[in-house]
């Protein structure tokens, strides 16, 4: 019954005073839960600086220039797009647009995101549940320590899980109201879905359709044509910009990054699509485990069933997956032989659902994983355990049920010991506060018949609380540390962990690619880019490394150690510069800035991340050689050496080749090229060759 049929029908009017009584005060707990999530998303929201520099230069770039916008260009000058759809960059480019670009007109809409979803999660349990669960719901969501982290950075993630959130409430709405329209939009939040972050967003459709046709109140001929309408709502959101891109002819657009052959099509089935699940990812930094099938270990970690809960992954978003599927169980049991269409299973199997369909892809996808992918796990979690743990909990008279309430408390202060323990050098305290929460709750909810009733809601608060606060301390450790980098968690340092802590990943001490300083290369290289600066960031993938928070750009004016060049034109940095992005000293700054509005870009430089440091840090275009990876056949050779001649290109910064995974060698025979053909000098600790100068022999300058 929902809050205006129980108001209404009350028959007394003090009955009615204590309903709208409490409709005002659950008001004020749902506006409550919004603030604080709005606080601890926004407070010292611009710490991490330009957070991602990859997509704060595409941000920069859209602000310039609409065409930039469209496609998701990385510079103004259009020259290749980022390797993603350009969805979330739009709400980013229209804030810096109105604001003015800054880390925090970029990083305000990520906020204003997670407030969003927050709040579209507990509307769905709250409307079959009750606020209590919706706030638990909600809450559960916000302290979630990589939700924390996503929705304070300028990744996709975040659109994309608020997109998938509204899609599943769409669908829930559309099946209880028997309305089409509400599955035509959840159609469409998943189309957009797919602007954002390609086919992660379709992970979804198989629960959503599951739901649909097996909780709908239609005929199943019927089901099936809504399915039919709404997936015709998911092409078609999609479908307009992807048939644009596709139409235009490639000389009037910009190179699509991430693929090998200029294609949007190759991009989503290759690269970002098929290959993350097989490993087979032309164009990668890196190899993945070439398998989805478990077992494998590769670069980006061993996959299998309990990949989720391992390293630093397991702090990122599993506190509460062990309880939240065992409530699950329990819940369906009680739900048992009530109608198909009971609104309490229908809102646990979809969440269910999502939660496992997303946790089982994670798990077994053998190319590129990085932890904060996790995050579209958080949402899923938070709902299920809420919806979940209210029909258990409404059930606790039985001994049973109170037994599952009391092994899902211990579990869980248990699995936060595990959890803890691996960041075994902070807050080494709180798991013994956590375990000892978890077990009170345990014996205080086996005790509950004998005890007073008025106990039971203390009871509960204290399972709440003791489930909650190890992921809320993660996520305060979160709020509180600046984020930079390409690959960032949540939390502190763990031991084993894949990418780093908080810097992210790059070149760092400890992987491939950190920096030595020098900037000379050696006997037939080049200079190789400057790093993040030593301990900035994470080491290479499985590797570990130290970090902290001072990694991208966190202190532009700062210059950056260079990595020694290799021989035949590699630097030696590997992935370490392409994923770190550099400092920018003020020496080179003002050199690219100087006669700037002459040329369409002001320098070129191997790889999105340091074409991104320089960008940002002039305010102007520079060709990213290669896309993302460096491994992107734009410009070919013969294409930049018509923007040199044509004085479009001013500079040309030395830069890590890296490891391509099979993709395009045209980066280190531009390199070759420039070195061989004009005169190096340093500039700030980096490698620069003028581009407007006549041609001479490399030498090397002061």
């Amino acid at each position: 019954m929902t809050t205006t049929t129980l108001t209404t029908t009350l028959a007394t009017p003090e009955a009615r005073t204590t309903a709208r009584t409490r409709v005002r005060g659950e008001w004020a707990a749902f506006v409550g839960l919004l603030l604080v999530t709005g606080v601890l998303y926004v407070w010292n929201l611009a710490a991490s600086g330009w957070a991602n520099s990859f997509y704060s230069a595409a941000v920069q770039a859209g602000t310039k220039n609409w065409v930039a916008f469209f496609y998701g260009s990385s510079d103004a000058a259009n020259s290749i797009t980022v390797d993603k759809p350009p969805a979330s960059l739009w709400l980013m480019e229209l804030s810096a647009r109105i604001f003015g670009l800054s880390s925090w007109s970029i990083l305000l809409p990520e906020a204003l995101m997670g407030v969003a979803t927050v709040a579209i999660v507990y509307v769905a349990v709250r409307h079959r549940f009750g606020a209590v669960a919706g706030l638990v719901a909600g809450g559960a969501l916000a302290v979630t320590p990589v939700a924390a982290l996503m929705f304070r950075f300028n990744n996709p993630d975040a659109l994309l899980l608020l997109l998938l959130t509204t899609a599943v409430v769409f669908t829930l709405r559309a099946i209880e109201r028997e309305r089409v329209r509400w599955l035509v939009l959840a159609g469409v939040a998943v189309g957009f879905g797919f602007l954002t972050k390609q086919l992660q967003a379709f992970l979804i459709l198989p629960v959503l359709a599951g739901a649909y046709l097996a909780f709908a109140r239609t005929g199943v001929l019927k089901r099936l044509v809504h399915l039919l309408l709404a997936l015709g709502a998911v092409i078609v959101s999609a479908g307009w910009w992807v048939a644009i891109v596709e139409l235009v002819p490639a000389s009037a657009r910009p190179y699509i990054g991430g693929s090998q052959s200029n294609s949007f099509l190759e991009l989503t089935f290759g690269y970002n699509g098929f290959g993350r699940l097989t490993g087979n990812e032309t164009g990668s930094v890196t190899g993945g485990t070439g398998t989805a099938t478990g077992g494998g270990a590769g670069s980006w970690g061993s996959t299998g069933l309990f990949r989720l809960f391992e390293n630093e992954i397991g702090g990122q978003i599993s506190w509460l997956i062990p309880a939240a599927l065992a409530l699950m169980v329990a819940a369906l049991v009680l739900i048992g032989r009530a109608p198909r269409t009971d609104a309490r299973r229908v809102t646990i199997a979809t969440f269910g659902g999502w939660l496992l369909v997303t946790l089982l892809a994670f798990s077994f996808m053998g190319g590129i994983f990085h932890a904060y992918y996790t995050v579209a796990l958080a949402a899923p979690v938070a709902g299920l355990l809420a919806a979940s743990g209210a029909v258990v909990w409404g059930a606790r008279e039985r001994l049973w049920v109170r037994i599952v309430l009391a092994v899902a408390s211990a579990g869980t202060a248990a699995w936060a010991w595990v959890l803890l323990s691996r960041a075994s050098d902070w807050l080494p305290w709180l798991k013994v506060v956590v375990l000892v929460l978890g077990l009170a709750a345990a014996a205080a909810v086996v005790a509950l018949p004998w005890l007073s009733k008025r106990v039971a809601p203390a009871v509960l608060v204290l399972l709440i609380v003791a489930g909650l606060v190890s992921p809320t301390a993660y996520t305060l450790e979160t709020v509180s540390t600046a984020h930079t980098g390409s690959i960032v968690t949540a939390g502190p340092t763990v031991a084993g962990s894949m990418g780093g802590g908080p810097g992210g990943m790059g070149g760092g001490q400890g992987g491939p690619g950190a920096g030595r300083g020098g900037g000379q290369g050696a006997p037939g290289g080049m200079g190789g880019a400057p790093s993040a600066g030593q301990g900035a960031q994470g080491g290479f993938p499985g590797q570990g490394g130290s970090s902290s928070t001072s990694g991208q750009n966190a202190a532009p004016s700062q210059t950056g150690a260079q990595s020694q060049g290799a021989p035949g034109g590699q630097a030696a940095g590997g992935a370490g510069g392409l994923l770190g992005g550099t400092s920018v000293s003020s020496t080179l700054t003002a050199l690219l800035e100087k006669d700037a509005s002459d040329y369409t870009w002001v320098a070129a430089t191997t790889g999105s991340n340091e074409a991104a440091s320089y960008q940002l840090a002039t305010g102007d275009s520079v060709m990213p050689i290669g896309g993302f990876n460096g491994s992107d056949p734009s410009p070919t050779l013969a294409q930049f050496k018509k923007y040199v001649a044509e004085g479009k290109i001013h500079y040309y910064i030395a830069g890590s080749v890296g490891q391509s995974n099979g993709g395009s060698d045209v980066a280190s025979t531009i390199a070759s090229w420039v070195e061989a053909t004009y005169t190096a000098k340093t500039v700030g600790g980096v490698t620069v060759y003028d581009l407007s100068a006549s041609t001479s022999s490399s030498s090397a300058a002061g």
